[in-house]
């Protein structure tokens, strides 16, 4: 009796586990066929911004158009750092949000989790960083007007060595990487 009893725990526990792996990849695809919700980098739309501050080359820089309802709307940009030093992402501030905040996107066992990055990003010297959609990226927060596809974003970024820089970020769809 204690070996059937054994027996029969060991295939439940295989066959939830099956199941617990297969509703975990149909979440993660279901997660990924969301409006907005993919998590694959991809590129810039063609239209993103750039700039150059002392060795930093800013590039693909844009903001997602916001859905109705959505209170808070994200930005995403690429920092190549030419020069022999790092330097830090210690800010990020614009007119049309009370507040900037960097984030991180990461899994946690099954759950992705997503939570400030104090302190700043460090960008490595000859290193590229890139702030994406389902990674590091900039939330932007009590934002003024919902961000609508076509327009634009003023946005200063503050470095710790190179100092700020402002550029105005496009506004791409809310389903753009």
């Amino acid at each position: 009796m204690n070996r059937n009893y054994g027996v029969a725990l060991l295939i439940s526990a295989t066959i939830l586990s099956f199941s617990t792996t297969a509703v975990t990849a149909q979440q993660s695809n279901d997660a990924n066929s969301m409006h907005g919700m993919h998590m694959d980098a991809g590129k810039a739309p063609a239209a993103s911004a750039m700039a150059r501050l002392g060795d930093l080359d800013i590039s693909g820089g844009y903001v997602r158009a916001m859905l109705p309802g959505q209170p808070v709307g994200g930005g995403y940009v690429t920092i190549h750092n030419g020069g022999k030093s790092d330097d830090k992402l210690t800010s990020v501030t614009s007119s049309q949000a009370g507040k900037v905040e960097l984030h991180q996107m990461k899994m946690e066992g099954e759950i992705m989790k997503m939570s400030e990055v104090r302190g700043g990003v460090v960008i490595p010297a000859g290193a590229t960083v890139t702030l994406s959609p389902g990674g590091m990226h900039m939330m932007f927060k009590q934002v003024k007007t919902p961000f609508k596809q076509g327009g634009t974003v003023p946005v200063m970024l503050m470095f710790e060595k190179a100092g700020m820089v402002d550029i105005t970020l496009p506004i791409a769809a809310p389903n753009a990487n």
